[in-house]
């Protein structure tokens, strides 16, 4: 009887563990309508781009739909779905909305299937996937991206695929192994914490959905 009661007891507890994890997560997109989100423009997402399998940002009219929070450390969670050939990408922590490129980071998200640096969850320009985990395009994956500090690791479909510790990354336009990159305009180190977080448009059709966030700060 005391087994069955401590067990039951263990079963509980780690239930109500669960629920309120789950609890700590904020859904930021509600699937119905643009509320909390805005083109980098400043202006607010268009009806147009609520559709019925989720936020597809193409044809927004900005280079990224954004959430109107900044945020600093977090876990963002979402489902995405790519159309043939899309080419598109996460971005995080922007620091200006007019040049989202070079004061932010993007995680990439595009129909190929490589490991290099500008394939699914590579850090774009950056950091290469250690593979390749995406589905093809048509199905739903899902995809986790932790920011702690200095650290962001990009988690698709249960798999880690790509991290960086932006601590490391102290010279404009190389990585910490010396070879080159495209942001030579600033450290990657001295990037905006807290910043944006948002969708890009690349000029496919792509959709997010079940968008969630968890603030660490």
């Amino acid at each position: 009887m005391r087994t069955l009661t401590a067990t039951g007891l263990l079963g509980l507890a780690l239930a109500t563990a669960a629920l309120a994890a789950e609890k700590e997560f904020t859904t930021i997109f509600d699937g119905s309508s643009g509320a909390g989100w805005m083109t980098n423009t400043g202006k607010p997402l268009p009806k147009a781009n609520v559709q019925p399998d989720g936020l597809n940002p193409h044809g927004s009219g900005g280079y990224i739909v954004v959430h109107d929070k900044p945020h600093g450390d977090f876990v963002f969670d979402f489902d995405y779905k790519l159309s043939k050939g899309c080419n598109s990408g996460v971005f995080v922590r922007v620091g200006k909305l007019k040049d989202p490129v070079m004061t932010g980071l993007e995680i990439a998200i595009d129909d190929t299937t490589g490991t290099g640096m500008h394939d699914p969850g590579a850090i774009y320009d950056l950091v290469a996937p250690k593979v390749n985990a995406q589905k093809p395009q048509g199905e739903w994956n899902h995809m986790t991206i932790t920011a702690k500090g200095p650290k962001i690791s990009v988690e698709l479909n249960g798999t880690q695929v790509s991290t960086i510790d932006q601590s490391e990354w102290t010279k404009p336009g190389e990585r910490p192994d010396g070879s080159k990159h495209k942001f030579s305009n600033i450290a990657i180190k001295d990037l905006a914490r807290p910043g944006y977080l948002g969708f890009q448009d690349h000029g496919q059709d792509c959709w997010y959905k079940n968008v969630r966030i968890k603030d660490l700060d």
